[in-house]
């Protein structure tokens, strides 16, 4: 097989950047090792950036999303038994934020992936990519059977922290840090209507507790929980009591309580890996860098990390040039780097630490109190958690 671009990853970093070369008239193969249900159900992220909203618009891939999607105008942070509203358009010059489940954006680019091409072949194993310091690198992958190989102009290792691209670095080239948190998350998902209009961040006396949605009638809600944490550990009961103790204001409001249909925990973790290119080889998503969840910025750093990719692609299709190919690692990293800081603020200051003492407790009090108290300090998280502008 021949292509431009051999994409690895059949996920949103990578469907997107499939779908945003065949409108830019490039043509490109998807290689996914898991079969398109798991694909499909896999549930991941659902907080979208403006950015990533206006991505998907370009890519065509937006209908559902506009119809389905609910914009929302800000976040509330709940702490001592207060709630603070932060209004985003009002911080940011216009900037909003949209609910819009990961698995409904993949479910929209594979249909459309499917209908007008390119490629996108399922249970196709990558085992290695070979060349990239060539002009004609290849993935050899395994599918229906058989060993087979893609040789392509460029490849783009779209296939998550776990994939084979990055280890496809040399060793000597590669640089990672990373920073594991001392706790975990317990998510569920609930056939229950949110109890609010917009997200809650809320930081109470045994952690931090969020209440997210995926739709008007199912709840997707997070617990801080201990590392090792065993999902068994939670009946229902005891996890809607936690939650409703940590979200408790003193006014009228009360957490909805209904059929818990799914759970599970995550461990928190930031890493980023330097450089995103090698040759001809460039990671996006969480092949390069991962973040906790407290930001919302996984899946809209890796759709930014694909929309630098496809301008960079188109640049070289139209005019010959690679001037934005070698700048990607620069112009993404800068983004991933802000983005780790936003995120590592925003865990460290909502997450009651195991080992911390009163002293921790007041400092991150203090850091609540400065955001809600002055106009300044809000409109840099709004601008940060909306998405700061694709610098290009």
């Amino acid at each position: 097989m021949r292509t431009t671009v051999g994409i690895i990853g059949g996920g949103p970093a990578g469907l997107l950047l499939a779908r945003l070369l065949h409108r830019a008239g490039i043509d490109c193969v998807v290689l996914e090792s898991r079969t398109r249900q798991y694909v499909e159900q896999r549930q991941r992220a659902g907080m979208l950036e403006q950015g990533t909203v206006d991505a998907l618009r370009e890519a065509g891939a937006a209908d559902r999303l506009d119809a389905e999607g609910l914009v929302h105008q800000g976040i509330e942070l709940r702490f001592d038994r207060e709630r603070h509203h932060l209004d985003f358009p009002a911080l940011t010059g216009g900037r909003t934020v949209t609910i819009y489940a990961q698995t409904e954006i993949v479910k929209d680019l594979v249909a459309l992936q499917l209908a007008e091409g390119p490629p996108l072949l399922f249970e196709a194993e990558a085992l290695a990519v070979e060349k990239t310091e060539s002009e004609a690198p290849v993935v050899r992958f395994r599918h229906e059977g058989r060993e087979q190989a893609l040789t392509c102009d460029w490849v783009a290792g779209c296939d998550g922290s776990h994939g084979i691209a990055r280890d496809s670095f040399p060793a000597a080239r590669s640089r990672s840090y990373a920073h594991d948190y001392p706790y975990s998350w317990l998510g569920i998902l609930a056939e229950v209507p949110p109890s609010c209009d917009e997200l809650i961040y809320a930081r109470g006396e045994h952690g931090f507790a969020l209440h997210s949605m995926r739709s008007t009638s199912v709840s997707r809600l997070y617990l801080q929980v201990p590392n090792g944490t065993d999902p068994d550990e939670w009946p229902d009961d005891r996890i809607w009591d936690e939650l409703a103790a940590r979200f408790a204001i003193d006014a009228d409001w009360a957490l909805r309580r209904g059929p818990i249909t799914a759970k599970s925990v995550t461990p928190m973790r930031s890493y980023v890996h330097e450089p995103m290119r090698h040759g001809r080889l460039l990671l996006a998503g969480d092949a390069a860098h991962i973040v906790p969840p407290t930001g919302a910025k996984g899946l809209n750093l890796a759709v930014s990390d694909v929309r630098v990719l496809a301008r960079a692609f188109g640049e070289l299709h139209r005019t010959g040039s690679e001037q934005l190919l070698d700048r990607y690692s620069e112009l993404c990293l800068a983004r991933v780097w802000q983005a780790t800081r936003f995120s590592y603020d925003m865990t460290t200051m909502l997450h009651v630490r195991p080992d911390g003492d009163t002293f921790d407790d007041r400092l991150q009090r203090a850091r609540l109190r400065r955001i809600t108290a002055s106009r300044h300090a809000a409109a840099e998280l709004a601008a940060n958690y909306a998405g700061l502008p694709l610098a290009l």
